[in-house]
């Protein structure tokens, strides 16, 4: 019998997003499905379709007409469920972008902004509940700014089972060097440091540290507590010892980009006092997982423009570190490359059915940026995290990240 000849069929795909503009992240996401992305030294076009969306936020700057224009029969819908449902009032595509960064939305009370990525959540699965049936979900960034809805959006792809991913580029883009930390290790001491401001970048360092930890020995065991230093007492925490020096050295080491105060053209360590000049909003987050390990994340914002980790790893002489490179491309006027891991991985769920990476880690990093958010706005008092000691996973033991 000859081989079947007939084309595979191409998976549709329903993307609810918050809004449409250049360099927000539906462009970054959804413009990869669109036009394609470079991926391990091709061009890359995915088998996959971007065939409805759901935009919660339209103004001036948009582009998704554009994008209606050139790729029919793309078409916008009103709302969550049409989107999903193509207007039939069932499910009719094959897998779920929601996108629920940006956009401008109210701020919750410790000053985390109510992205609606619980709402798109919600709204998406009670389609799913109707219709019998569910599809893959690639859900960008955090959870939730609310722990409850975070836990319950995990519960709930369970319940229904169906693959649920979630998180940022920064677990999965290329590192310099290109290492992965060794899969059941033991580490009592690991650390990030990264760029940006608190309710948004320290996600990403957070992120940093988790991708990595959660492949130590026993997988990730749960966090007991979280303290936030800032100001102040983020110097006298510095000075008197309370983070991990020798690792703040290495993460900084790694770094591509370190601002100095004085003059000259070579690199050169920053003393603290150099680094308090550069430094306007210094924060970090501390943490205790039950098995022992501590875990800092530093934000250093106006001393380095990327994120770096270091760790002590059991039996190795030297300190385990690496940088997650995001090559940031000059003035945004094209997409930034980094972010085609994220998309591949999700293209992979799409493809297989399998989630790429637990989602229990976006669970655990959506909630040590919640209550680190909560003890800094507390004054920060180190807050008990019953909720993250029950977050427990083993990592998937491939890795994920992109290579050369």
């Amino acid at each position: 019998m000859a081989p079947d000849s007939t084309p595979a069929k191409r998976l549709r795909l329903a993307a609810v997003v918050t809004a449409f503009k250049k360099i927000y992240h539906p462009e970054e996401v959804l413009d990869r499905f669109f036009e394609g992305y470079g991926w391990q030294g091709v061009f890359h076009h995915p088998a996959m379709d971007v065939v409805s969306m759901y935009i919660d936020q339209k103004g001036d700057g948009d582009m998704w007409q554009d994008r209606v224009y050139r790729f029919a029969p793309l078409k916008v819908y009103d709302t969550i469920e049409g989107a999903v449902t193509l207007g039939t009032g069932k499910l009719a595509v094959d897998g779920i972008l929601a996108v629920g960064e940006h956009g401008e939305y109210a701020l919750a009370e410790n000053g985390i902004m109510k992205h609606p990525h619980w709402e798109f959540f919600d709204a998406v699965t009670k389609v799913f509940r109707a219709s019998g049936r569910s599809v893959p979900y690639f859900n960008d960034k955090e959870l939730s700014w609310n722990w409850e809805w975070c836990k319950a959006m995990v519960a709930t792809a369970k319940e229904l089972n169906f693959p649920f991913q979630g998180g940022s580029s920064l677990a999965v883009t290329w590192r310099v060097p290109s290492v992965e930390f060794p899969l059941g290790a033991v580490c009592k001491e690991a650390l990030s440091i990264g760029y940006g401001g608190m309710t948004s970048y320290d996600f990403h360092a957070l992120e940093t540290l988790q991708c990595m930890v959660e492949r130590r020995q026993g997988g990730e065991s749960g966090v007991e507590w979280v303290q936030a230093y800032q100001g102040d007492a983020f110097w006298r925490a510095y000075e008197g010892g309370q983070f991990p020096l020798e690792l703040v050295k290495a993460a900084l080491c790694r770094s591509s980009v370190v601002f100095s105060a004085r003059d000259g053209f070579n690199q050169v360590m920053p003393t603290v006092a150099e680094m308090k000049l550069l430094a306007k909003a210094p924060l970090a987050y501390q943490y205790q997982h039950r098995d022992g390990l501590r875990s800092t994340m530093l934000l250093l914002d106006g001393v380095v423009r990327d994120f770096t980790f270091a760790a002590h790893i059991e039996g190795q002489s030297k300190i385990f570190s690496t940088q997650m490179y995001l090559p940031m491309p000059d003035g945004r006027t094209t997409l930034a490359s980094f972010f085609s891991g994220l998309i591949h991985n999700a293209e992979e769920m799409f493809r297989t059915g399998k989630a790429q990476y637990p989602i229990e880690r976006t669970l655990m990093t959506s909630g040590l940026l919640i209550f680190g958010v909560n003890s800094a706005r507390a004054g920060g008092v180190r807050l008990p995290t019953p909720e993250l000691a029950a977050v427990q996973y083993q990592p998937n033991p491939e890795s994920t990240f992109m290579r050369s």
